[in-house]
């Protein structure tokens, strides 16, 4: 596996980790099992039936659970502790055979990305969950889905045009999250209402 090859790779799975996590570690291990790819040694452990059946029960988990209105950001919150420590993780067994100071910071540019993506898809998800419909919900949490098929299609197929699209996510989750984050407290007053703004004063 070349260089570019192993930056889109290790990029790629702490980006999917920030919201389809589960299901990423269930494709890129059947992938890799079933050798249609090869991985690099640190993650040959994705390939192992107990990793499989513990992603593929989660994965199922999480589809269901992320398209139910309201409780998929519960769900979100709950796998911060998760999302983005495995992101970490999995940029770092990426260049499990590179030197120490290339796998520190592989890992920590892999919890920075998970972290912007998971912050990016959870606090979308909780504007969108103030819409009374579900559809706009299905619809966002298909279109991740099919986000995660798309992108480990271009990481193993594109590398270079997958790195620039991640360059121009983070720009954008930069941009965003200030934003995301002044919509959440505007909600969180208005659901508060005239009484919690009574008793905050």
């Amino acid at each position: 596996m070349d260089a570019l090859q192993s930056l889109a790779l290790a990029g790629g799975l702490a980006w999917a980790s920030g919201f389809r996590l589960y299901a990423a570690v269930l494709l890129v291990g059947l992938l890799g099992r079933f050798e249609v790819i090869t991985l690099p040694s640190g993650l040959q452990l994705l390939q192992n039936d107990w990793v499989l059946w513990v992603a593929g029960i989660l994965a199922v988990g999480e589809f269901l659970a992320d398209k139910v209105p309201a409780f998929d950001s519960v769900w979100d919150a709950l796998n911060t502790f998760v999302r983005i420590p495995a992101g970490a993780l999995l940029a770092w067994g990426v260049f499990h055979e590179a030197t120490p100071a290339v796998q520190l910071a592989a890992g920590l540019l892999g919890g920075a990305i998970s972290s912007g993506t998971h912050l990016t898809k959870a606090g979308t998800r909780a504007i969108i969950n103030t819409s009374p419909e579900p559809f706009t919900n299905w619809g966002a949490s298909f279109g991740e889905d099919l986000t995660l098929l798309g992108g480990l299609y271009l990481i193993w197929n594109y590398p270079w045009l997958f790195l620039g699209l991640l360059a121009l996510f983070l720009l954008l989750a930069a941009w965003l999250l200030p934003k995301l984050w002044r919509a959440l407290r505007r909600v969180w007053h208005r659901l508060r209402g005239p009484a919690g703004g009574a008793a905050t004063a």
